[in-house]
């Protein structure tokens, strides 16, 4: 699994589903869509590369769909896509 670098786009643009209310956990009833319309209402902060989830540390989070959504052809490396992201970011605050 690639590592998240917290750039904060799959949580922004993608299709993910998740944990609707985090004191429920992972119920059948408790899963909503995220379309990439709008983004993830767990996701905490404004900053690429500093972002961060506020349901992560939840002892359920890892059993997922959206903490199993991973680029599996770079296993253990840095997500491709998030670096890309936070150094174009870098580069039009120059």
């Amino acid at each position: 699994m690639s590592d998240c670098v917290r750039c904060g786009y799959c949580c922004k643009a993608l299709l993910v589903v998740i944990v609707d209310n985090p004191d429920l956990g992972i119920r059948r009833d408790n899963l909503i869509c995220y379309d990439g319309s709008s983004q993830c209402k767990h996701l905490v902060g404004d900053t690429p590369g500093e972002y961060s989830c506020a349901i992560h540390d939840r002892e359920w989070c890892p059993k997922t769909p959206c903490a199993e959504y991973n680029s599996e052809e770079f296993v253990d490396t840095p997500c491709k896509l998030g670096e890309y992201i936070i150094s174009k970011h870098k580069q039009s605050l120059k």
